[in-house]
């Protein structure tokens, strides 16, 4: 999902040097394809994972990591990002951006195991963290007041579009090629970009930029990784190992004392007094659990698609387009509603029809139609977050003053991005031992031997990618293979059950702490 309030950070910036109008088309496409290159990367990449999940032999906890390392990542030091561009040049910052991006890229597509897909993603993961703040601030410091709304819905509009090509193309190429070209696909649009900024995007600073709130950084990105690292191995080392233990207390005592961090340095990235503001808070927990349902729905969905229903890469790129489309169709709209009927009223009632959304997902079993199982549920999903979107970011521009609203705007788009991360690392041990207690529940008793019993036992943490044992007679495989994607369907029903919950909860903040006028 594309984050809420990428628009806001550009709309609360200064124009520092405006641009022509010939110059701005070019300014424009390069924002366009390096906030796409990164938008297109995060949703190809899920699509991907059963194809590298079996080229690479790896578990979901290897799985996870893919996802997680470039999350985490992006999610801790997105702000600094943005603060790195205000001190040091927003082209500069920008084209490191771009640059790190590619060659991390590079080293994705040529992984020959999880571990060193693992460690390129995580350098992806930094380099979009100076990647996507620069391209928004590059728009910024641009186009006047005059300009800016036509920049912004033509910037919208086209990563709109290439969000729901990106997947499309990913899918085919993964289908008729290779998982690595899920990577590859970004070198050609970054080597674009790279050339229109270096001849037609003027370098610009913000001459009041406090520091770079370094230790605050650090801090958070430690604390985040300890977290997630202990989630993710527990379901492999188990929640006693001291390596679990250890990382999860650590990580912890990192995250508590990132707000002392904050609250001591002169220029902090997430200053605590935007939380003195009611509505920030609930803008920012709407978020945390509305996108937390998001982000562990496009980890687990793909596999779903793939491993389980057997449909081809392609289509499985291609299933989510009617929730991209509705949301883009429908933006304008929803952002009308705020004026008519204030911010609580859509942000009680978008979250609860997205609720109803996952609701659906929870009904199909295996081997479905999608135009019958999926499509609606993601009609329904699309109509409730196109409701949300527009006046969440009301929300968060308005609960603070004018002066800090671009800071409040990046904060709640740093809070999307960690959502995620935290829900795949938590609901990914719901879905594992769910998965485990289904599969263990159908096939003991059976006619299974031991040793093929035990094989798939020790199996279970590759999920739906399980591989079955070679020599089983065609009616023992066909029972075992069934078994696991029942198995699957039952974890995924389950989530989705707490995706929905999840949506309510976001409701009921919303209830509770949105106002019903913005001020």
């Amino acid at each position: 999902m594309k984050p809420p309030c990428d628009e806001a950070v550009v709309r609360s910036g200064n124009a520092v040097v405006p641009c022509t109008a010939q110059a701005g088309r070019w300014i424009l496409a390069a924002a366009i394809l390096g906030s796409s290159m990164a938008f297109i990367d995060s949703t190809v990449v899920n699509v991907a994972l059963p194809a590298l999940q079996a080229s690479l032999h790896a578990t979901v906890v290897g799985v996870q990591w893919v996802v997680e390392s470039y999350g985490l990542f992006l999610g801790a030091l997105i702000l600094v990002g943005g603060s790195l561009g205000d001190l040091f040049g927003r082209r500069l910052i920008f084209l490191i951006g771009v640059g790190l991006f590619a060659a991390a890229s590079i080293a994705c597509g040529l992984a020959s195991n999880i571990q060193q897909l693992v460690v390129a993603r995580s350098v992806q993961g930094i380099g979009a963290a100076f990647l996507v703040p620069g391209s928004l601030s590059i728009i910024s410091a641009s186009f006047d007041e005059k300009t800016r709304g036509r920049a912004i819905g033509t910037w919208s509009g086209f990563t709109a579009i290439t969000t729901a090509v990106g997947p499309v193309l990913g899918g085919w190429l993964i289908e008729h090629a290779s998982w690595r070209w899920a990577f590859f696909i970004n070198v050609p649009i970054a080597a674009a970009v790279i050339a229109i900024s270096l001849h037609r995007i003027p370098e610009t600073r913000n001459s009041s930029a406090g520091h770079v709130d370094w230790l605050g950084a650090l801090v958070t990105t430690v604390g985040l990784g300890g977290v997630v690292y202990g989630l993710i191995e527990s379901i492999s080392l188990g929640w006693g190992h001291p390596l679990v233990f250890g990382s999860l207390i650590a990580g912890l005592t990192c995250l508590i004392g990132f707000t002392f961090v904050e609250a001591r340095v002169s220029s902090p990235m997430v200053p605590l007094t935007l939380f003195a503001s009611r509505s920030f808070i609930g803008a920012n927990l709407l978020t945390l659990f509305l996108y937390a349902a998001f982000g562990i729905f496009f980890f687990l969905f793909p596999m779903n698609l793939i491993q389980v229903q057997r449909y081809s890469t392609t289509a499985a790129g291609t299933a989510a387009l009617p929730l991209i489309v509705l949301m883009f169709i429908l933006s304008r709209w929803s952002g009308g509603l705020v004026a008519r009927y204030g911010p609580k009223a859509p942000l009680v009632t978008g979250p609860l029809i997205a609720a109803t959304g996952f609701f659906l997902f929870a009904v199909p079993d295996v081997g479905v139609s999608y135009w019958k199982a999926f499509f609606p549920a993601f009609v329904v999903l699309g109509l409730g977050m196109a409701i949300s979107v527009a006046p969440l970011t009301t929300v968060v521009m308005s609960s603070v003053g004018q002066d800090r609203a671009g800071t409040a705007s990046g904060i709640n788009n740093a809070v999307a991005r960690v959502a995620g991360v935290l829900a795949v690392a938590i609901l990914g041990i719901v879905m594992v031992k769910l998965f485990s207690y289904s599969l263990d529940r159908s096939l003991t008793g059976g006619r299974l031997p031991p040793g093929i019993l035990q094989y798939v036992r020790s199996n279970e943490i590759k999920l739906a990618g399980l591989d079955l044992p070679s020599g089983l007679d065609a009616d023992t495989a066909a029972l075992v293979r069934m078994s696991i994607s029942h198995a699957f369907v039952f974890g995924f029903r389950t989530v989705m059950l707490i995706c929905g919950g999840l949506s309510v909860a976001s409701a009921a903040v919303a209830s509770l702490m949105v106002p019903a006028k913005t001020r």
